[in-house]
């Protein structure tokens, strides 16, 4: 007879990482404990108030009356074996900069699109537009790496934020990266399968279970671990990089294109007889192309994520994704310039760079195909960094705590399977058409980088280690070019959608709050963060249901004699003449066993259940206040899964009529059917 504590049978951890052994906590008086499960202190998710759960002997060191001396210590190589499922530099960059790195296939083309309105003279400005682009990702990247060291246990603008801007910021900040993470993932299936069904037309119908199949995909390989995530993601992450760089560097040798068959026989989308280029269409190609710097500060938020010392290796992944990205993004904007490319419709700027770069050959199918794989990849960013920074809401009580807990692989599960549900939402109310998404994409997350930058402000403030000034001017002024990206973005977009995020953000602040107002008040209830009053002993009942005689009877009896000191048994009789037979038979058999314990019949006029036996216990408990009363229902657990469907779910019924009506604790004590049992 056992009780399992997770319905997969796996145990979950809280986002400490802690495996292996049991964390104990001393309070004091000015103590304050958290508030429930999935909070960083290491111990076991509480129940609901009123209901506790029956553990078998084999389960005692995890139940909260365990003994701290019977429990062993930790093995030495505990760490070790965690950092198993942590990331290295290498595998951190395929695993959280696939969004950064896809962005490079619609970045330079969002900033050629812009410009193409001021015609041929407008394209000119390219180069000059992406230089600026790349500086305003060495000032992401520098400050990014201020906020790892600053901040190792992950949270990016989140915790920054928090720390120098206060509360209500630091949930904007959170919120808006959440919606962009969420966003992320719809955009990069979406974009990914478009070019398949580019390639292949005749999957364009059927569009949006491709999208599901791939975010499926994607949710199980997370769901197994960061880490096997970013060996899954390495090689096609390699492939891109490649292929991209050999496409850059072949066109630097290159004096006129290669190939224009892609763009043959596709009208242009450049304006005619436009000459000028005034600064609000520069500012907005600046900002259209900023979509680029998306997921650059995935790796600030999954810090935890990684191997020790931790944020040294995040320093090291973030230095090469801003590295590799700067690379890639004036490159093809150099090579667009030397090939005096233009935008057409239907194909993509990359795909025209690619052609006049490699030719159109296998090489040029290559590139295709890396960029299609990795824009459909890209999703895992999302992945890595939001159940992480979900993770810290929790445990800063703004998100259920549910969402804290890790699995034994350091998946934060439930995040990662909540992302995974959302996006599907999104996906499906799209029709897996990225243009319905493209539109709110990249606003949230300018919002977090404009936030951090603040707040790295007053840190180098408030520090005023060496070179202070200069580090703050540095965050100041990017901070100034990302809250003009964002009012630009939002702006120029409201119609096309953005309206909807500027309603979802300050709705996702209110739900937040009232989170962390709903925890404060159970926290108020429980006390927590006082010392209780000390433990005493009261006159304890234990009322057990029963309908017929079997083992688990026995078993359920053998447990209420052992926990109470008055145990009495309940069944609920039906005045009908097809029961009245079954009724007897009990009363007879009870009889016959006489264990020592009452058998106390609750006649029902209806078919209820759990109403009868909620009564008596209210009944009970009105007439001896002072006593602790227990009930206490014993279930079969079958021992193939399959046999679940064939219960009754009595159990069930009665637990949930006991805790609607009355204070009294439920104890579901389940015994175990073993493989050899037959029935």
């Amino acid at each position: 007879m056992s009780m399992v504590s997770q319905p997969d049978g796996r145990p979950e951890e809280p986002p400490d990482g802690t495996s292996g052994g049991v964390t104990t906590r001393r309070y004091g008086a000015d103590a304050t404990p958290p508030y429930g499960a999935g909070n960083g202190s290491g111990r076991r998710p509480a129940h609901a108030p009123g209901e506790a759960t029956a553990h078998a002997p084999a389960h005692a060191p995890d139940s909260a009356t365990a003994p701290v001396s019977a429990v062993p210590p930790a093995p030495a190589s505990a760490p070790a074996a965690g950092d198993r499922h942590r990331l290295t530099a290498l595998q951190g960059l395929a695993a959280l900069s696939l969004d950064a790195m896809a962005s490079v296939a619609y970045g330079p083309e969002s900033i050629v699109l812009v410009l193409a309105a001021a015609g041929a003279y407008g394209l000119g400005f390219t180069l000059p537009v992406t230089l600026a682009i790349a500086a305003l990702l060495a000032v992401l990247v520098a400050s990014y790496r201020q906020v790892i060291a600053a901040y190792p246990h992950g949270g990016g603008s989140y915790a920054v934020a928090k720390t120098h801007l206060g509360r209500r910021p630091a949930l904007v900040a959170a919120a808006s990266l959440l919606l962009d993470y969420v966003l992320n993932v719809a955009v990069s299936v979406t974009a990914g399968v478009a070019a398949l069904t580019s390639a292949f037309p005749a999957l364009y119908d059927d569009r949006t279970a491709i999208c599901l199949a791939v975010l499926l995909l994607i949710t199980g390989i997370n769901l197994r671990g960061i880490v096997d995530s970013a060996k899954a993601f390495l090689l096609p992450t390699a492939v891109f990089v490649a292929a991209v760089g050999t496409m850059i560097v072949a066109g630097l040798f290159r004096d006129a294109p290669a190939s224009t068959i892609t763009a043959d026989g596709h009208p242009s989308a450049l304006a005619q007889n436009a000459t000028a280029v005034g600064a609000l269409l520069l500012l907005k190609a600046f900002a259209s192309g900023c979509s680029a710097l998306t997921g650059v500060e995935a790796v600030a938020n999954a810090v935890p994520s990684f191997r020790a010392p931790a944020a040294r290796r995040a320093q090291r992944t973030e230095v090469a994704l801003g590295a590799l990205l700067g690379v890639m993004l004036i490159g093809l904007s150099v090579l667009i310039g030397r090939f005096h490319l233009q935008p057409v419709e239907g194909v993509t700027v990359l795909a025209q760079l690619a052609d006049a770069s490699l030719g159109h050959n296998a090489a040029f199918y290559v590139v295709q195909f890396a960029t299609m794989v990795l824009l459909a990849l890209a999703a895992n960013t999302s992945f890595g960094g939001l159940p992480v920074l979900m993770g810290l809401l929790a445990r800063d009580h703004y998100l259920p705590h549910v969402f804290g807990l890790k699995a034994d692989r350091e998946v934060h599960r439930h995040g990662v399977l909540a992302l995974a549900a959302v996006a599907a939402a999104l996906l499906v109310v799209s029709g897996g058409d990225v243009n319905t998404l493209v539109p709110l994409f990249a606003i949230g997350v300018f919002v977090g980088f404009t936030l951090c930058q603040i707040g790295m402000v007053r840190h180098w403030r408030l520090d005023r280690s060496p070179r202070w000034r200069g580090k703050a001017l540095l965050n100041g002024f990017g901070a100034l070019l990302t809250g003009v990206s964002a009012l630009v973005v939002t702006t120029t977009k409201f119609t096309e959608g953005a309206w909807l995020l500027v309603i979802t953000l300050p709705l996702l602040v209110l739900a937040f709050e009232a989170v962390h107002r709903a925890y404060a008040r159970i926290g108020e209830r429980l006390g927590l963060g006082r010392i209780p009053e000390t433990p005493r002993r009261a006159p304890s009942l234990v009322v057990v249901p029963v309908s017929h005689l079997s083992r688990l009877t026995c078993e359920a009896l053998n447990a209420a004699v052992s926990l109470g000191d008055e145990v009495v048994a309940v069944t609920v009789t039906h005045d009908a003449p097809e029961d009245r037979p079954a009724a007897e038979a009990l009363r007879r058999d009870w009889e016959l066993w006489n264990p020592g314990v009452a058998l106390l019949e609750l006649p029902s006029a209806t078919r209820s259940l759990g109403r009868p036996i909620a009564a008596c216990v209210s009944d009970l408990t009105t007439r001896r206040p002072t006593t602790r009363i227990t009930v206490l229902i014993p279930e079969a657990e079958p021992a193939h899964r399959w046999q679940r469907l064939l219960q009754n779910r009595r159990g069930a019924v009665v637990a949930r009529a006991v805790r609607r009506d009355t204070d009294a604790v439920i104890c579901r004590l389940r015994f175990r059917l073993e493989r050899s049992d037959r029935s």
